[in-house]
């Protein structure tokens, strides 16, 4: 009796934090790996948020510091600016892709190779202004985009 009270618990308690983090759900997660002495590197994923939130910034241990852009048409020029957050509008699926919105890892302590895994706190704001982290870890793939696998 005493060990399936204990499951229980610890059932409630993983019931507990999964529900925290299921506030926003992330999907393919990914960052192309990159050149030796290569400085930045883009962070890719679809984030889709159970409530109307606001992406506001996040950090990696693989750089000196991680910020939000995007990428535009601007006279026939493809140009990245910095933005000052991303909303995420509730049940929408919000694309962070190669030529459009991204993070960008700022000041990359070394490459990052394909294979590695590299881990993301993301910062999220709700509409009622509380900041909560969110743990994401992106594959670094060789080359970008969702890849497909056939067998044989």
């Amino acid at each position: 009796m005493q060990h399936r009270l204990i499951m229980l618990a610890l059932a409630g308690l993983i019931g507990a934090s999964t529900a925290w983090a299921d506030n926003v759900k992330v999907d393919d997660p990914w960052t192309r790996a990159t050149a030796p002495g290569q400085k930045v590197a883009g962070g890719f994923m679809r984030l889709t948020a159970a409530a109307d939130m606001t992406l506001v910034g996040g950090s990696s241990p693989v750089s000196s510091h991680l910020e939000l852009h995007t990428m535009q048409m601007d006279g026939g020029v493809m140009v990245m600016r910095q933005v000052d957050n991303i909303p995420l509008p509730k049940g929408k699926a919000v694309e962070l892709k190669p030529g459009g919105l991204h993070i960008m890892f700022i000041g990359l302590k070394q490459p990052i190779k394909a294979g590695d895994k590299v881990p993301v706190t993301l910062q999220v704001r709700g509409a009622n202004g509380k900041e909560q982290s969110l743990a994401v870890t992106l594959e670094a793939r060789a080359t970008g985009g969702m890849q497909h696998k056939h067998g044989h």
